[in-house]
């Protein structure tokens, strides 16, 4: 409860009382590995349709696991590509003793393989669709919703995807995530461009037929990164060029535009649902921000300066108070702090402090965290943002791009989730 004599504090957060120490510090209303197991146990309950489960097929869904009538624009790449990750994290965090989770990252892998493809043609053939239409088996050659038009797709959105299904075949070795993964790392490479100081190596959206482009800066560069270092390490050396041109421009041209005296426009574009040619993100920068710590002088011998400076460019931009504690929003044209961007940040904040002992986003780290976990119902169904009182919402944000997240926090400060 609310410190003594401290009327300013609040008495209700999302959907649970606030619990608060004897300093006014917000705790977690119960320890963040017990949240995070009501959480996936509420989504392994989740009914399956058309042989998937239902979140895996549409982007809002309510607390009955029921689509939002209104809303049929859907994410499947980015929403299943990082649902994989956080479902392969969660597997192995529990040491594979629930074969149930493998089986949902399986189902979001042949989603995405079976149901959310472009044609097989053009110049980005049997490419991940970054939107479409809830509930299509499979997703129409036109399909396109939110800001894409019909025919286009994210090239971004297809290394997170590429990334996803390396991973799924490390874990299963089914040889259709491997070749899948590989052919989609190589419609990358002939698409690739060479980026400069306004103008990263892939446009932002490109008409998968023409390969006509729209949006010159594409600020997410990090999973097509990650997924060519998946190919390399799997004995595939035909990426090493194209990796090493897409390292020298994100070392060159992308992490100095991040510093103050930068615009930041080489951050720009991320999110499905917006094209504004100015809309920075705080999620690429720290993506970046997240792949430094995990490789460090492996990659970068600047690797703590220049993830600090990406760090720092997020907290200039992007963060604000609110319940009276610091939170991290999403873009430029929406600040709000939904739980996607809020665990991203505080996952890279306590990943840098673990990894450098810097104490000055300890607090920041951890009070983002707790904060999170208030939009987890009892019973584990969580909203899309601390802020609201009814659970369920944009699945991306209430879950897959959050759970691996939690984890990253929890693997750097393991007292704290207890």
């Amino acid at each position: 409860m609310p410190a003594q004599g401290d009327a300013a504090l609040p008495n209700v957060i999302g959907l649970h009382l606030a619990h608060y120490d004897g300093q006014g510090v917000l705790q977690s209303w119960a320890p963040w590995i017990e949240v995070l197991d009501r959480e996936m146990n509420w989504y392994l309950q989740c009914p399956l349709a058309n042989g998937y489960p239902r979140f895996v097929t549409m982007t809002f869904m309510d607390p009955h696991y029921q689509a939002i009538e209104k809303r049929r624009d859907f994410i499947p790449a980015m929403q299943n590509g990082m649902g994989i990750i956080s479902y392969l994290r969660y597997y192995q965090y529990k040491k594979r003793t629930n074969p149930r989770v493998l089986q949902f990252a399986r189902l979001m892998g042949n989603y995405l393989i079976d149901e959310a493809l472009t044609p097989d043609s053009g110049s980005y053939p049997r490419f991940p669709r970054s939107t479409g239409m809830r509930d299509r088996f499979p997703q129409p050659p036109e399909s396109g919703s939110q800001a894409d038009r019909p025919f286009e797709i994210q090239p971004d959105k297809g290394g997170i995807v590429a990334y996803a299904l390396g991973l799924l075949y490390d874990e299963t070795q089914d040889s259709r995530y491997r070749d899948a993964a590989l052919r989609i790392a190589r419609v990358l490479v002939r698409n690739m461009q060479k980026g400069d100081a306004k103008k990263s190596p892939w446009p932002f959206r490109a008409d998968y037929r023409t390969g006509e482009a729209r949006g010159p800066v594409s600020g997410n560069m990090t999973y097509i990164l990650r997924c060519f270092d998946w190919t390399i390490s799997h004995d595939y050396p035909e990426f090493a060029a194209a990796r090493e041109e897409l390292w020298h421009w994100i070392r060159t041209y992308q992490i100095p535009s991040a510093r103050r005296s930068e615009t930041g426009l080489l951050w720009a574009q991320f999110f499905e649902d917006h094209d504004e040619l100015d809309n920075r993100t705080a999620w690429a920068p720290l993506n970046l921000a997240r792949y430094l710590i995990e490789r460090k002088d492996a990659l970068d011998k600047d690797w703590r300066a220049d993830s600090a400076t990406l760090i720092e460019f997020v907290n200039r931009n992007f963060t604000s108070v609110y319940r009276g504690i610091a939170v991290c929003g999403e873009q430029d044209h929406d600040r709000a702090p939904w739980s996607g961007i809020l665990s991203t940040w505080g996952a890279v904040l306590a990943m840098y402090v673990s990894a450098t002992g810097s104490a000055e986003y300890r607090l920041p780290a951890r009070q983002a965290v707790n904060l999170l976990l208030y939009e987890v119902s009892e019973d584990g169904c969580p909203a899309d943002s601390p802020s609201k009182a009814v659970c369920g919402g944009w699945q991306e944000d209430a879950h897959t791009d959050k759970v691996h997240n939690l984890l990253d926090a929890i693997t750097a400060f393991p007292d704290w989730a207890k």
